[in-house]
């Protein structure tokens, strides 16, 4: 790209002074230094542009918000479910009282805590204060005990970081014709318990019959969860709601603008195309009969004069493939329609009786699937370090016209590969494709402007990512294609390319058809380089994008290629080897290993038997990039296998010694494995001394204690307290690869828990161990097999374990992990076995004898 702007520059030296700054700017930014993101957790985003100070806001679940002045640098403000002094709703329990008669607070699935979810502000220049002023920045937030006993709030403030003062309470959800109670639940569910019953008193409507099923439950597959507000400003500044999760789909309702509170129908009725009127919920808008379909967020667009609907599938976790649809529709109340045309609200063939059907996707066709699972991986020979730039299930979108500065934004939370549950807000540009259907950029907002390209530009190779239509945990890695001179596509799709009007793309796929978008140069997090990309939506509703390759001759990358993988290799290997066969730009690699007996040529590692030498293997790789080949040799050394045994053994009667006399001895971190500072003292334990943790340290123990898929770990433990997800014992291959054994969570009481790559595994029990007394855990896994016992019986027995451990230098510690609050009470007789997965008889020795077998 330089070369070709030093040449423009001798030809047409004189129109350097028509150039506009922005676009110069651009086409050098690769000499800039790398950009700096400052990133925040808020789930559920909803953004708002503050009109008083033009910062922008997002407001989200377990009452998180951040601010920001850019959109790439945000900070968070708030303080989660804290009280009384919450920043955003002061003294939370006062305040919210009448919500949490219903739900969220201390009951059934909130029980212990909170549950505020999901909210969204807007300024209404038109509400009325008490005071009698106008104008106040209005939060519509949702309390939840179950899955569909939930409720919608509103309070309101001048300013737009709180505090917010209660209101009202507006939509109930869950409710019943009888009196009824959930688990774990003083809530009466009947609905006088709700605010219809003032609206029967005051006249406004009468009960619904068919609220109910026939044994007076909540009709779920017809009627809402009340969550996920929506305010949409529609024309002449009318205001709606739109809300509901999964259940009975998304509905709509009228507010006033004075008092923000809803404009019931009260009486029930069908649209013309034959949606559902009700007199309470409204008219619905989408989804329906127990289908995932949750996080609405509407949007009028006086440009285009639609009013554009988007709502997330799937689940949030980072295996439940969330991911972003979209409908249109010329009114505010439907009906919405995607790119064929298909009705966002779900037909009556989906109709499978009340319940929720999480594995359900017969809904995959509606709705045009804007973000979904992907991965623009970083491959072989590229600039950069990592896997590349991706997301997993991001979902439970906001979006926001910025007529000041001329953009239009889609902004969400989402999860990463390999990093499991953490999540991040994401702020996408999006352009409007020549159908008026807004399409979202690859890359997260770097302050890039759309300008003129040429075709110069846009030709070469592109990682390649097609968003399909499945409802998927699976991750889509980024394949690759080349935009030719000549105007064909090649490579992992096949068809032509089109540039028109100055930066509109269009790309004809082979058996797939037209997508159109546009071209437009993003910042990629991966290389730290501005780089072209493309994103395009099909008549089908599928979105592809696509992300520039830096150039480079054949013979540069395959020696790229080559010295990456000669860095890739360990010295020493206990389990199988990944060998890479495709590199950057379709390279492809062929291996030759020098004792397939022990290397296969595809990477399988059969390691010599005990008391064998270690085995030295050469693996040789052949790079291949059209006539360009190149060879590379790696040598390797497979460790034997060891005879099982006792691997480590703290018994803490002599400090933090290590008494099977194989390993250095422990070390004391701070509040993280991998921190210093914290402070461990000994007192009295279940035999001799034991550690005593005081909620603020850890104990480091040696690396490489368990080195495969096969091992025990015994332990006594005494907590003083118990917080969720606190370990015990937590070994790690990296952070993303782990094992811990939990006293406390909430889903499955004591437990081993453990995270490999994207996959999760949770060994639950029926028994939560008490404070202040002594438990005996014991966790034993062979080749999948997992067994956890507490007090010497068996709690949890299951199959495809996950083997987490495959080199000799995992790292191990007591009482802290590298995330969550650390152990607070005593540890001691802590037994590590690698090889070994002993027997129930030997478990029952170490719950009978604490101070007995010790090999």
């Amino acid at each position: 790209m330089k070369g070709n702007f030093k040449r423009f520059i001798s030809v047409f030296l004189i129109l350097l002074l028509l150039i506009p700054g922005s676009a110069l700017g651009k086409k050098q930014s690769n000499n800039f230094k790398p950009i700096e993101f400052r990133n925040v957790s808020v789930h559920d985003p909803s953004i708002i542009k503050d009109p008083k100070t033009g910062s922008y806001y997002v407001f989200g679940s377990h009452i998180e918000a951040a601010k920001s002045t850019d959109l790439i640098n945000w900070d968070r403000f708030t303080n989660g479910y804290t009280t009384p002094n919450n920043k955003i709703y002061g003294d939370l329990s006062a305040n919210l009282a009448e919500s949490f008669k219903w739900a969220g607070e201390n009951d059934a699935d909130s029980r212990g805590g909170y549950a505020v979810w999901a909210p969204d502000v807007f300024w209404n220049k038109h509400y009325v204060n008490e005071d009698g002023t106008k104008g106040a920045y209005m939060i519509y937030y949702s309390v939840s005990s179950t899955y569909i006993r939930s409720a919608i709030g509103i309070a309101v403030s001048k300013n737009v970081e709180g505090p917010y003062q209660y209101v009202d309470t507006i939509m109930y959800s869950g409710f019943t014709k009888d009196n009824a109670f959930d688990q774990n639940s003083n809530v009466n569910k009947h609905w006088e318990n709700t605010n219809i019953a003032d609206l029967v008193n005051d006249g406004v409507m009468e009960v619904n019959p068919e609220w109910f099923t026939e044994n007076g439950a909540y009709n779920n597959k017809l009627y809402p969860n009340a969550i996920d507000a929506n305010i949409l400003q529609g024309k002449n500044n009318k205001l709606y709601m739109t809300y509901g999760s999964w259940s009975g789909g998304t509905y709509i309702l009228e507010l006033d603008k004075k008092t923000g509170l809803p404009k019931y129908p009260g009486k029930d009725g069908k649209t013309e195309d034959g949606r559902m009127i009700d007199r309470y919920f409204g008219t619905k808008i989408a989804s329906g009969y127990g289908r995932s379909a949750e996080g609405s967020y509407a949007i009028y667009d006086k440009e285009t004069g639609y009013y554009y609907l988007y709502i997330t599938y799937g689940g949030l976790a980072s295996d439940g493939g969330y991911q972003i649809r979209q409908f249109r529709s010329k009114n505010p109340d439907g009906p919405y329609v995607d790119t064929q045309g298909n009705p966002a609200v779900f037909p009556e063939s989906f109709d499978k009786g009340v319940g929720n059907f999480p594995g359900n996707d017969d809904h995959k066709e509606i709705g045009n699937k804007m973000i979904g699972n992907f991965l623009f991986k970083r491959d072989l020979g590229e600039a950069g370090t990592g896997i590349g730039t991706g997301y997993l299930s991001p979902g439970h979108n906001s979006y926001l016209i910025d007529e000041e500065l001329g953009k239009e934004f889609i902004v969400t939370h989402t999860r990463f590969p390999q990093q499991g549950e953490m999540h991040e807000v994401r702020v996408h540009q999006t352009f409007k494709n020549s159908d008026q259907w807004p399409v979202p950029t690859p890359y997260r907002y770097a302050g890039e402007t759309i300008e003129k390209v040429s075709e110069a530009d846009v030709i070469g190779d592109y990682k390649y990512i097609n968003h399909g239509k499945e409802i998927t945990g699976e991750l889509t890695e980024s394949t690759w294609v080349k935009l030719n001179e000549d105007h064909t596509i090649s490579g992992a799709v096949t068809g032509v390319w089109k540039l028109y009007d100055n930066y509109r793309a269009e790309l004809t796929i082979e058996n797939e058809g037209k997508y159109d978008g546009v071209f437009i140069r993003q910042y990629d997090p991966s290389s730290q380089k501005w780089v072209m990309t493309f994103s395009a939506m099909s008549d089908e509703g599928v979105v592809i994008w696509g992300s520039h390759a830096e150039a480079s001759s054949d013979e540069e990358l395959v020696q790229a290629i080559k010295q990456e993988l000669i860095a890739s290799f360990p010295e020493t290997v206990i389990s199988n080897l990944t060998l890479p066969t495709v590199a950057t730009r379709g390279a492809q690699i062929m291996w030759e290993s020098s004792n397939p007996d022990v290397v296969s040529n595809n990477g399988l590692v059969t390691r010599p038997s005990p008391g064998s030498e270690n085995a030295e293997v050469n693996l040789t790789g052949r790079i291949t990039l059209g006539d360009v080949m190149e060879t590379l040799t790696v040598t390797i050394t497979v460790k034997a296998k060891e005879e099982g045994g006792l691997s480590a053994f703290y018994d803490f009667s002599e400090g933090l010694k290590d008494h099977s006399g194989k390993q250095a001895d422990a070390t004391v971190t701070g509040n993280r494995l991998n921190n210093t500072g914290g402070n461990i003292t000994f007192t009295e334990g279940i035999t001799g001394q034991a550690a005593k943790f005081d909620g603020n340290s850890g104990l480091r123990l040696a690396n490489g204690l368990i080195t495969g898929d096969t091992y025990s770990v015994s332990l006594w433990v005494k907590p003083e307290e118990l917080t969720e997800f606190t370990t015990t014992f937590f070994g790690a291959e990296t952070s993303n690869n782990w094992i811990s054994i939990v006293p406390s969570t909430g889903w499955g009481n004591t437990m081993v828990w453990s995270h490999n790559g994207d996959q999760w595994y949770d060994a639950i029990t029926d028994t939560t161990i008490p404070l202040d007394e002594w438990s005996h855990l014991t966790l034993t896994a062979k080749e999948g097999h997992v067994v956890f016992y507490i007090n010497g019986v068996t709690k949890y027995i299951g199959e495809n374990f996950p083997t987490v451990f495959t080199s000799i230098d995992a790292a191990f510690g007591l009482g802290v992990n590298y995330w969550d609050p650390p152990f607070k009470g005593l540890i001691d007789e802590v037994r590590v076995y690698d090889g070994v997965a002993i027997p129930a008889t030997e478990v029952q020795s170490l719950y009978q004898n604490p101070s007995g077998l010790t090999e």
